[in-house]
């Protein structure tokens, strides 16, 4: 079974099946006890959207626990980056075999990115289901 990668936050509201969980990401910094004077740190919020049948058992404000596994990060990476690395070389290598100049192929590798990420914007239901979220209360 793979493991859990967790991360704490607060439930910000309930809809329906659906918690959606504050979460609070540092830098490598985040801990260090010089970083407001220092002025580097950086600390994100993100919501995640975790669909549950137990929805109604958590309330705004909860401290709760946010987990996913750590094959759906490694998937994640290689749909975002590996793919788009995979297709921004592909298309600069066909252009440049048709004899494409340099700016054209640096057109036709760019074009084929965009072109990647609107796919993957069309599919993001169906990406979205192969990534499953849990939840507990802290």
């Amino acid at each position: 079974m793979a493991r859990l990668i967790e991360h704490s936050g607060v439930v910000d509201r309930v809809e329906g099946d659906t918690v959606r969980v504050k979460i609070t990401s540092r830098s490598a910094c985040g801990a260090c006890s010089a970083r407001q004077a220092c002025g580097l740190a950086e600390a994100q919020e993100k919501i995640v959207a975790v669909r549950t049948h137990r929805a109604a058992e958590f309330a705004a404000g909860d401290e709760v626990m946010v987990g996913v596994r750590s094959n759906a990060g490694a998937r994640a990476v290689l749909l975002a980056y590996v793919g788009a690395l995979v297709v921004l070389l592909a298309a600069l290598a066909a252009a440049k075999l048709l004899g494409g100049s340099d700016g054209q192929a640096v057109v036709a590798a760019l074009g084929g990115v965009s072109l990647y990420y609107a796919a993957l914007w069309c599919f993001r239901s169906r990406i979205e289901h192969t990534i499953h979220f849990t939840i507990t209360k802290s």
